[in-house]
């Protein structure tokens, strides 16, 4: 699906989807220092607070790379990179399923929700495998009758008790003779309805006003969801926004949107895993958001420090360097080692970047990673990094050996930052693209592997329990960021969006193949790394102290930074969120 581009553009040589740029190198004078810091060392070392601290561009090398990209004239039409990759990804998965099966199948036919990303292979395992296989499942997809009776409401279909029918005849009855009384009784009448609908009014703004337990009304709602009790559900729905807005503090905010997700859910609205964010994130405001994100938070700006760091420490004498960085995106991350590696003591070396991105939709499905090429290639320029780039753009259970270029003696490293969710597990496959993904990791034989992702325990292939953990796990999310970013700040809306709403929606409304946020827990990443062949590689410890200073000094106080068997972890509050760590093929080939 790679794109063939056989001329030259900016330098780069195009060859079956891979492009490469090699430049003389160049060797700085010695003597520099080989300290590695995303800060400037002249920056005050005061502790200001969370929301006066204030991160210059200037001090940061990954914001000047933004304000680079932010000075592109074509960059106003774009949209989120990941979103379309994954919508994309979702709507071939889907086609497949279509082309399988065009014809409704029968009650005894269905036995969950199953997505295979070979189609070749589907028909053969249908009857082997059952992933997410509940009696709420069966039940869910279980043909209706011609003649029960059914109501629209909202786009949903359920059925009502026929007293709802008896009372609205009754109020509509009582309207009609309400018209046909005499013009006396008619406006007494009227006072006392603008008095009782005043009263009303208030009572709902009395109610509204009242605190409420909003977990407790969306665990209520998920309870009437999963039992299929459409009409509890919908008044537990309407409830929930009586108390819950888009603009609120994070507990309303938590109720609007896990509100949207169980009503998608309830009406069969996600068709596609992005259809829920309504229209997509443009690339401006996605370097903005950031921007004023990691100004806030260090979540990220510590998985890159730490990932960062350690791939310093280990290329401190090599001539060539070599990153294959599996969801490369904009390359947000390597600028500041960029920087590290133009200081070091005896020159930089040779660094080459493999970026490895899902496809884009389009003629060209990997004109974006080029693009993430070609400004890494400016910014090594700037500092004077010999520079080479090679991409691909493929679902990574699709790529191989053979598409890399390895060159022997280079220092190799295979980078995965918070992206190995989105890769399916055995529950939509039987052949795991993720366990697929990770055996590629191996394969190439990485002088070190760093991983980072969410430790998130909502993958569970029943619905009420995957909801509950989203819950606890996204509550945590919104009191961050309200906390850090502030309530009136368009930045915080598209922070919650990028790195709360998307993955929620999936994980709420979506089953099967549509369900594309699949995170895990530290502990099951390290039974599937160790599987796939790679042993713990110990984290440098002053690394872990730098960290653990630079949150200290910079950010919010309820924000953790600890370091447990081999792995650093990044809480808020208690709650563990994230975990980075190092690895090391067991047997070096």
């Amino acid at each position: 699906m790679d794109a063939i581009l056989p001329v030259p553009v900016d330098g780069f040589r195009f060859d079956n989807g891979s492009g490469s740029c090699c430049k003389p190198r160049n060797n700085l004078e010695s003597g520099t220092t080989n300290r590695f810091t995303c800060f400037n060392e002249s920056e005050s070392q005061s502790n200001p607070s969370p929301t006066e601290s204030k991160v210059c561009s200037d001090y940061l090398p990954v914001f000047k790379y933004i304000n680079d990209m932010l000075m592109e004239e074509d960059l106003e039409g774009q949209s989120c990179m990941l979103e379309d990759s994954l919508a994309l990804q979702a709507a071939e998965r889907s086609f497949y399923e279509v082309l399988q099966d065009q014809t409704p199948p029968s009650d005894d036919q269905i036995s969950g929700d199953l997505e295979d990303g070979s189609l070749g292979n589907f028909s053969s395992i249908t009857s082997l495998h059952q992933p997410e296989v509940s009696e709420e499942s069966t039940r869910r997809y279980r043909h209706r009758d011609d003649d029960e009776d059914d109501y629209l409401e909202g786009g949903r279909k359920s059925k009502l008790p026929a007293i709802s029918t008896v009372d609205e005849l009754a109020e509509k009855f009582e309207e009609v003779l309400l018209v046909c009384q005499k013009n006396d009784q008619g406006e007494a009448t009227e006072k006392k309805t603008r008095q009782a609908k005043g009263s009303s009014n208030r009572s709902k703004q009395q109610k509204s006003d009242q605190p409420v337990d909003m977990r407790n009304l969306l665990m209520q709602c998920a309870q009437a969801v999963a039992s299929f009790d459409q009409r509890r559900a919908a008044e537990k729905l309407k409830e929930i926004r009586e108390h819950s807005s888009s603009h609120g503090d994070a507990t309303q905010r938590l109720g609007y949107h896990f509100a949207e997700a169980l009503e998608a859910r309830i009406t069969g609205t996600m068709t596609t895993p992005i259809s829920a964010t309504s229209s997509r994130t443009s690339m401006v405001d996605i370097l903005k958001a950031y921007k004023g994100f990691v100004q806030a938070c260090p979540t990220l700006i510590m998985c890159y420090f730490t990932a960062n760091r350690t791939i310093l420490e280990l290329a401190s004498k090599a001539t060539t360097l070599h990153i294959i960085d599996f969801g490369i995106l904009y390359g947000f991350q390597w600028p500041c080692l960029i920087q590290a590696l133009s200081k070091r003591d005896i020159g930089p070396p040779l660094l080459r970047v493999t970026g490895i991105e899902l496809p884009q939709s389009g003629f060209r499905p990997s004109e974006r990673v080029e693009e993430t090429g070609r400004r890494l290639k400016r910014f090594c320029d700037k500092f004077k990094v010999p520079f080479e780039y090679s991409f691909i753009a493929k679902n990574w259970e699709n790529i191989t050996l053979d598409d890399l270029v390895i060159n022997s003696g280079e220092t190799t490293v295979v980078n995965c930052i918070l992206r190995l969710q989105y890769t399916p597990d055995e529950t939509v496959s039987l052949n795991s693209p993720r366990d697929t993904a990770l055996k590629l990791f191996r394969d190439i034989n990485p002088d070190l592997f760093v991983f980072a992702e969410i430790n998130g325990t909502y993958n569970s292939p029943f619905f009420l329990t995957r909801f509950r953990e989203a819950l606890f796990h996204c509550s945590s999310l919104f009191d961050m960021y309200e906390t850090t970013l502030s309530e009136d700040d368009n930045c915080r809306t598209l922070v919650e969006r990028e790195l709360i709403i998307r993955d929620a929606m999936s994980v709420i409304a979506c089953e099967g193949s549509e369900r594309f946020a699949r995170p895990e827990t530290y502990k099951q990443w390290q039974v599937r790394i160790l599987r796939a062949g790679f042993r713990p590689a110990k984290l440098n410890k002053q690394i872990v102290k730098d960290g653990k200073e630079i949150v200290k000094q910079r950010y919010h106080k309820d924000f953790v930074i600890d370091n447990d068997n081999n792995w650093m972890f990044q809480g808020w509050k208690g709650r563990l969120l994230y975990a980075v760590s190092c690895w090391k093929p067991a047997k070096k080939q």
